[in-house]
């Protein structure tokens, strides 16, 4: 996912996505903990990184809006 496409969503589609993300998360997170399948570590990495795009470009339209 790239900060270039992010940025063209509106708020609300942002933290619909963040929240989606986060659950995901959450589920790899679980699955990768109980060893119940064979989880990528790299996925856990990926969809770290992609909540925190998510939120710097949140941050930088709050900020926007604001200023």
């Amino acid at each position: 996912m790239k900060a270039e496409k992010i940025r063209e969503w509106d708020t609300k589609e942002i933290r619909a996505r963040i929240e989606e993300e986060e659950e995901e998360l959450e589920e790899l997170r679980f699955r990768h903990a109980t060893g119940l399948t064979e989880s990528n570590p790299m996925l856990l990495r990926t969809k770290r990184r992609d909540i925190a795009r998510l939120k710097t470009v949140l941050n930088e339209k709050q900020a926007e809006e604001t200023a």
